[in-house]
């Protein structure tokens, strides 16, 4: 028999002799809870033999009635599973039974049993039959999320959002959260949102239901206290800032982004926004953000930090917000990058707020940090990420051992969740596909570390993400995802794009500042143009079977023509005969003005116009240099 495919893969699988014929006149039988606590996990085995097996099982209440007639028992029964969220399935030659500590138990085992189901035909050669098997499944983290960066600046469509809670809730994720610094329509701030195309109250109730019905806490977020540069910008806030004008912070000179702590004024606006907020949503968390504070003690607060610290000033700015997040009820996330600086403040940390502890590197001491958060007795997640942002493709290689380092050290050290980050950092150039492989591997390992540490992780996005018959895109994902390689290494980032970053950030003289990128020449970008060809040569023929193929097409297209476009770029960066360079300009600047009404087009597909021109207008000061 062919592997199984299961992403997560769970902690027990036993396959035993035989199968179990699907028959058509059979019931789905709910016992344990309320019928009407399972009914949506029954729909969804009731809708997937319909698909996979063309069978129409009823759903029902009790066992009354010959027991021949009963295909499957979803039964809840905490003292046969003792983990939360637990469950046990079992697949003899007379029926299915799912037995699970709780409702979220059910809905998983069934999850599986979907998986299963879709793969009957190549597993048993035959649609109605699936094969006999026992599985003994719980999560290694009780808290298992995605973070998606909705302010830089993409704000998806509610149908990319529906879409993407689905196939999240399906591999057991089950916290999401929106990044959010701006992109929210705050009635009483439409200054910060007018162009940004936010989420708005209703939906935010609505994409709330949408996601508890699949079992996933749809988490708030707003940044609270870094990160506010696109507050203070507007004349109505500028009093707010640390800084009130650009100037020299920690990260060099840059423009106003942090609220100033000693200001009450700050603590009133932020009292104004979850106010507004934190209604719509039905989870008792909330993550208040305040990473990166990089402009604290550089302004205002100068005096304060040098009498008293800046950790200090720091931390009671935080209790602050603490404060105002227990009145309203919620538990308190927060990231855990300043406090980390500060290791003799931790203890003072309430004990009922939870740290992120976040990195993205594959090196990323998870575990020296981890280790000080729980000495503390502070609840903490561990935060990594997909690498996808900075890149274009990906960086497949570093984003699986930076999940795998967070997992990992994350269970050793006792996490209490696990937020799998996807960033839009510098314009969100990569597009939503190119981060199913770090959800991917992020859920199979925050469900079961040890069983999935060696997932067939291209398998797997073959069968569950891009639903391709040919076994192809999982491949291109992935090998796109190390064209990053091809260059040396960079923090955080991928060096093609940093190459197309260069005229954004550095103007008229971009050439120049590419030819003194250290350990990088002519060769790395010949190498790249090749490893581009190789990584897409087999794309053509993919067979995905989802709604979306022809657009996922076109996405992984774009992405291999624009990291071409930088390959180019970079050759003439290195390029000193004028003929050749002014030559390969003309060129250059062809396929530029070709790319960007793709870009805008395949932008609109998935999101809202709001961001667009800002990320545009970082590929356009590319064309710049070839005028």
């Amino acid at each position: 028999m062919p592997d199984l495919i299961l992403l997560p893969r769970p902690h027990e699988l036993t396959l035993t002799n035989g199968f179990y014929t699907i028959a058509e006149v059979r019931r789905i039988v709910l016992d344990g809870a309320p019928a009407q606590d399972l009914l949506f996990s029954a729909q969804r085995l009731q809708t997937a033999l319909r698909v996979h097996a063309n069978v129409e099982w009823s759903l029902a209440a009790s066992e009354a009635g010959p027991a021949q007639e009963i295909g499957a028992l979803l039964w809840v029964d905490p003292s046969r599973v003792a983990q939360p969220q637990g469950y046990e399935l079992t697949i003899t030659p007379n029926t299915v039974s799912l037995i699970a500590h709780d409702t979220a138990g059910i809905f998983y085992g069934v999850c599986t049993l979907v998986q299963i189901l879709e793969q009957s035909n190549q597993l048993t050669n035959q649609p109605t039959a699936l094969p006999c098997l026992h599985i003994a499944d719980h999560p290694d983290f009780p808290a298992r999320g995605v973070m998606l960066d909705i302010s830089r600046d993409k704000v998806p469509t509610m149908d990319t959002l529906y879409a993407l809670v689905e196939m999240l809730g399906s591999w057991k994720i089950n916290q999401l959260q929106m990044y959010t610094e701006h992109t929210f329509s705050y009635r009483n701030h439409p200054d910060v949102w007018t162009d940004a195309s936010p989420i708005t109250e209703e939906e935010i109730l609505e994409l709330d239901a949408y996601c508890r019905r699949r079992f996933i806490e749809l988490v708030p977020n707003q940044n609270s206290f870094g990160h506010m540069e696109r507050w203070l910008k507007h004349e109505r806030y500028r009093p707010l800032g640390e800084m009130q004008a650009r100037g020299m912070t920690e990260w060099g000179e840059r423009d106003p982004s942090g609220l100033c702590p000693t200001d009450p004024r700050s603590l009133e606006l932020i009292r104004s926004l979850y106010d507004e907020l934190l209604p719509n949503f039905s989870s008792r968390l909330f993550n208040v953000g305040g990473d990166e504070t990089v402009d604290l003690g550089f302004g205002r607060s100068q005096e304060e930090c040098e009498r008293r610290g800046k950790g200090r000033v720091y931390l009671d700015f935080l209790l602050k917000i603490y404060d105002e997040v227990k009145g309203r009820g919620r538990t308190m996330q927060f990231w855990g990058d300043i406090i980390i600086k500060y290791p003799e403040l931790i203890a003072e940390l309430p004990k009922d707020a939870i740290a992120l502890e976040w990195g993205y590197e594959a090196t990323h001491p998870f575990g020296e940090h981890a280790a000080k958060f729980a000495a503390s007795g502070v609840p903490f997640y561990v935060c990594p990420g997909t690498s996808t942002w900075n890149t274009v493709a990906g960086r497949t290689d570093n984003a699986k051992a930076n999940l795998l380092n967070a997992a990992e050290n994350g269970l050793k050290h006792g996490a209490i969740g696990f937020l799998n980050t996807d960033w839009g950092d510098n314009g969100h150039w990569q597009f939503l596909p190119v981060s199913y492989l770090g959800f991917a591997y992020g859920a199979a390992l925050s469900w079961c570390v040890e069983a999935n540490r060696e997932i067939d992780l291209v398998a797997a996005l073959n069968q569950f993400a891009f639903r391709d018959r040919a076994g192809v895109m999982g491949k291109v994902a992935y090998d796109m995802g190390n064209l990053y390689q091809s260059l040396r290494y960079f923090h955080n980032a991928s060096g093609l794009v940093i190459m197309l970053y260069q005229p954004h950030r550095i103007g008229d003289n971009a050439l120049e500042a590419m030819r003194n990128l250290r350990d990088v020449d002519p060769t790395s970008f010949e190498r790249a143009m090749a490893a581009i060809g190789d990584a897409m040569s087999p794309i053509e023929r993919a067979d995905m079977q989802r709604a979306d193929a022809e657009l996922i097409l076109d996405e992984f297209d774009f992405a291999a023509n624009l990291l071409h476009h930088a390959s180019g770029l970079g050759l003439l960066a290195w390029e000193d005969d004028p003929k050749v360079a002014r030559e390969l300009k003309s060129k250059l600047r062809a396929d530029l003005n070709d790319l960007l009404p793709e870009y805008r087009r395949l932008w609109l597909a998935r999101n809202r116009e709001g961001g667009l021109k800002d990320s545009v207008a970082r590929l356009e000061a590319v064309r710049n240099i070839y005028e």
